[in-house]
């Protein structure tokens, strides 16, 4: 009997040693360039990767782990967190639901919070494997896609002066829209078709849409800045607009150009890359954007509800439209990388 409670106790110490082993996660250190498919590489940055094809549960858990993408997913997850935190408060004091002229505002802080969410599953999960890089990624267009149309209709209900409102108003929002979806729709054919090897190509699918959507998205606010009388240029609301310009335009040299990893070839693996940079950017962009609209919100009233009159249920329905078609090229563009991996296989 003696002995048998020694081999039952045997087997119960040999079990707890095991259990670390068993709650490990499968692949807890990042590995190399060489060691993930090509789709997955960033110029001049050559680890810091995380192995594919691992458990979701492992991919979550990197959440809490250093990697090349760690920076980017906490920059736009805090802001995210930030901005709903922004939303409960605004609610205690802003009618969304009765207030027909609050909708525009509502849109562009869920529009806000949406593109931030996307971006930071995006970050967090597109290592699983080739065919989530891709989906994971197009969702992520559609997010930004949904995000330009927010800014668009945010600046143009808000912030536009008379006599800018008179001379765009007959396109204005059509072009936001058509822009918003072409930039998500290139986004995607950029990621689809092109790589590193034809970066050129695929700045021009992805960027010059966006180029010309944030020329178009921003043309109120900078109208505004530039003919704003002295007595106005104190004006708070007006400053964020000033902030909210100046961060994009350093976010947009960051994303194109891979400053300064390309200074530091093998510095920046973890800390330093240019797309966080950019992430950093974007998000007090976004967050000097928003204040800057609740502040015109409050204080123009007058203005823009003269203007705009009741075409707010209008520009929902077109807020709308823009998520539909987004969804649905990144639900095309994603079936296309399904078929194209599955032909590679075979």
């Amino acid at each position: 009997m003696a002995t048998a409670i020694t081999e039952k106790f045997s087997r119960l110490f040999i079990n707890v040693r095991q259990v670390p082993q068993l709650m490990a996660p499968l692949s807890p250190s990042t590995v190399s360039s060489s060691e993930v498919p090509k789709v997955f590489w960033k110029p001049y940055i050559h680890t810091g990767y995380r192995p594919v094809q691992q458990t979701w549960c492992y991919y979550f858990s990197t959440l809490f782990q250093q990697h090349n993408e760690a920076i980017n997913v906490w920059t736009h997850l805090v802001a995210a967190l930030i901005l709903l935190l922004r939303f409960q408060q605004l609610s205690q004091r802003v009618d969304f639901g009765q207030d027909l002229h609050a909708q525009p505002l509502l849109i562009i802080i869920v529009a806000s919070i949406t593109y931030l969410t996307f971006s930071t599953l995006a970050h967090l999960l597109q290592a699983k494997s080739e065919f989530w890089h891709y989906s994971f990624f197009f969702m992520d267009y559609v997010g930004v896609a949904i995000y330009q149309y927010g800014s668009a209709l945010g600046h143009y209900y808000y912030a536009i002066e008379p006599s800018w409102h008179e001379k765009i108003k007959g396109f204005y929002m059509p072009a936001a829209v058509l822009l918003a979806w072409l930039s998500c729709a290139g986004s995607c054919y950029a990621k689809y078709r092109y790589h590193q090897s034809a970066r050129l190509l695929s700045r021009l699918c992805q960027e010059l849409p966006s180029g010309l959507a944030y020329m178009l998205d921003i043309s109120p606010v900078v109208h505004r800045i530039y003919t704003a009388p002295h007595s106005e240029r104190a004006d708070p609301a007006l400053l964020y607009h000033k902030c909210q310009v100046l961060f994009f335009l350093i976010g947009a040299f960051f994303f194109s150009h891979p400053y300064p990893e390309k200074w530091f070839p093998g510095k920046c693996h973890f800390f330093g890359q240019s797309h966080q940079i950019f992430h950093v950017c974007l998000v007090l962009c976004t967050l000097a954007q928003i204040e800057a609209v609740v502040l015109d919100y409050e204080s123009r009233r007058q203005i823009y509800s003269t203007l705009q009159g009741d075409l707010a249920h209008n520009f929902s329905a077109l807020c709308l439209f823009t998520v539909t078609c987004s969804v649905l090229t990144a639900a095309y563009m994603a079936r296309k990388v399904k078929n194209k991996l599955s032909f590679k296989e075979e």
